[in-house]
C-alpha cells in the first residue's frame, strides 16, 4: 500500500512530560523511546516502506537525524503531517522532509484541530501501526486507528513505557501473541521483525548501538 513495495506504517509517538498527566511520566523510558523511534526509521527504509507520523517536536527531529545520517531517501519513505494550529511551533526540522502534508487548523481550537489532523493521516490505508511511549494523545490515536484500519496491525512498544505500556498491558492477546513488544529492547531487530524480513541489513543505527 505505501509507494515502495512494502508496508504502509503510522507512527504515534511522543515523550511524556513531568507537568502533564504523572502516570505517563512515572513509566517512561526516553532512551528508549529514542531508541525504538531510530529503529522504526532504519526498518522503514530498508523495507521500501512508507511511514506516516504527525510533526512533534520531539520525535520528528530523532527522524530527521537518523534519516540524515542512514542517507535514505526522505521522499521515499517518510510521510509528515502537521496541523497549521502549530505554525508558530513548527521545529526546523521539517524543513528536512520532502513531503509534508499541512492540515488546516480549526480556528482558536486546540483540540478540534488536532482531530481534524488525525482524520486526514487516517485517510488512507495503513497496514501496520506503530505506538511508542506517548501520553492522551497516543491512546487517542491508537482508539481512532483501530476504528479505521481494523484490518491493520497494531503494536504497542511496551518497552517504551508510557501510554504504549498501558496499551500493552489490557490486552491479553497482544501479550500472548508478542511479547516482544515488552521483552526485546533491541530495537532495530524488533521493528525489523514488525515491519516484515530484510533480505539484508542495508542502513545501521548511528549513535550508540541499540
Amino acid at each position: 500500500m505505501s509507494s515502495g513495495s512494502g508496508p504502509r506504517v503510522f507512527l504515534s509517538a511522543s515523550v511524556p512530560l513531568p507537568t502533564r498527566n504523572p502516570t505517563y511520566f512515572a513509566t517512561v523510558d526516553v532512551l528508549a523511546i529514542r531508541d525504538a523511534v531510530r529503529a522504526l526509521a532504519i526498518a522503514v527504509a530498508e523495507q521500501e516502506a512508507e511511514l506516516v507520523f504527525g510533526g512533534h517536536p520531539a520525535i520528528t527531529p530523532m527522524i530527521r537525524l537518523q534519516v540524515t545520517q542512514t542517507g535514505a531517501r526522505v521522499g521515499d519513505h517518510f510521510v509528515l503531517f502537521q496541523s497549521r494550529f502549530f505554525t508558530s511551533t513548527f521545529p526546523r526540522d521539517n524543513a528536512s522532509f520532502e513531503r509534508v502534508e499541512l492540515v488546516d487548523a480549526v480556528p482558536n481550537d486546540r483540540n478540534a484541530s488536532l482531530l481534524r489532523l488525525r482524520e486526514a493521516m487516517f485517510a488512507k490505508p495503513f497496514d501496520i501501526g506503530i505506538f511508542i511511549g506517548g501520553m492522551e494523545g497516543v491512546e487517542d490515536e491508537y482508539e481512532m486507528f483501530l476504528q479505521r484500519h481494523p484490518a491493520a496491525r497494531v503494536f504497542p512498544v511496551a518497552s517504551t513505557g508510557a501510554a504504549a505500556a498501558e496499551l500493552f498491558d489490557r490486552d491479553p492477546d497482544l501479550q500472548r501473541e508478542h511479547p516482544e513488544l515488552r521483552d526485546e529492547i533491541s530495537y532495530l531487530t524488533l521493528m525489523r521483525g514488525l515491519i516484515g524480513p530484510s533480505l539484508s541489513p542495508t542502513y545501521t543505527l548511528s549513535g550508540p548501538s541499540i
